[in-house]
This record gives C-alpha cells, sequence and structure tokens, in this order.
C-alpha cells in the first residue's frame, strides 16, 4: 500500500496550512463556497503528486492535484479530528489513484475511510469570482 504524504511546502500551501487554525464555523464557510461548483461524483481519480490541501471540516477535504484541479473527498462519519490535522496522507491501493472504494484519508495515526469523490470546477469558480 502506496500514502502520499501531504505536507505544507512554499507559501501557497502554508497559506493553506494556516487554515487548519480555522473555527469550524470558517470551514463550513469555505465548505460553502466549494458547494455551487461540484461536480457529480467519480469512483476515482488519478494523480502524480499533491499541490495542496484544505480542512473544510470533519468529514470534508479538498485536495489539489494540480494548481487547477481540485477534489472534495468526503470520509466517513467519526473521522475525529480532521478539520485539525496538521498533515495528511491519503492511500492508493492503485499507483497514482485514489479510489472511494478501497482508499483512505490518514493523519495522525488514524484512517478514515472516503465515502465520497466530488471534481471542483474550479474554473468555473474563478470566472465567477471575476464577475462579481
Amino acid at each position: 500500500m502506496k500514502i502520499v504524504r501531504i505536507g505544507c511546502v512554499l507559501l501557497l500551501a502554508t497559506m493553506a496550512c494556516a487554515a487548519q487554525a480555522d473555527t469550524r464555523e470558517v470551514a463550513q464557510k469555505h465548505l460553502e463556497e466549494y458547494t455551487p461548483y461540484l461536480e457529480a461524483p467519480v469512483d476515482q481519480f488519478h494523480y502524480w503528486s499533491f499541490d495542496q490541501w484544505q480542512p473544510l471540516g470533519p468529514t470534508h477535504v479538498a485536495v489539489w492535484t494540480e494548481l487547477n484541479k481540485a477534489y472534495l473527498l468526503t470520509v466517513e462519519n467519526g473521522c475525529p479530528n480532521l478539520e485539525w490535522a496538521n498533515n495528511i496522507g491519503v492511500t492508493s491501493q492503485s499507483t497514482n489513484v485514489v479510489s472511494k472504494k478501497f482508499d483512505y484519508v490518514t493523519f495522525d495515526h488514524q484512517r478514515c475511510h472516503i465515502t465520497q469523490i466530488q471534481p471542483i470546477d474550479l474554473a468555473r469558480m474563478k470566472a465567477d469570482s471575476k464577475a462579481k
């Protein structure tokens, strides 16, 4: 089993790590900002590396596989402290593929099963932000 470790690197990733100190209300607000841009759930996604991640409460985390490509991962209920994790990992039973059927978000010696994967339409989100 291969585990990909995601750390806080460079300024952009450091800013994402700073979000870890956010309150649950702030995390919920960020989740609500992504919600209109969520695409239909997929069973898996391919990646070469993770550029950044953002905790979005106790059952959600956004991960960027490229600068303009992100996914919302939903994990099983009862994943305590996910929103406060300093680093996360994602298991990959198949090389460079994360699957909702087989894989987990890992952190602080915990493992939470991924129950849903949804691509985030970042291009539309960016365009809507510019239009405001």
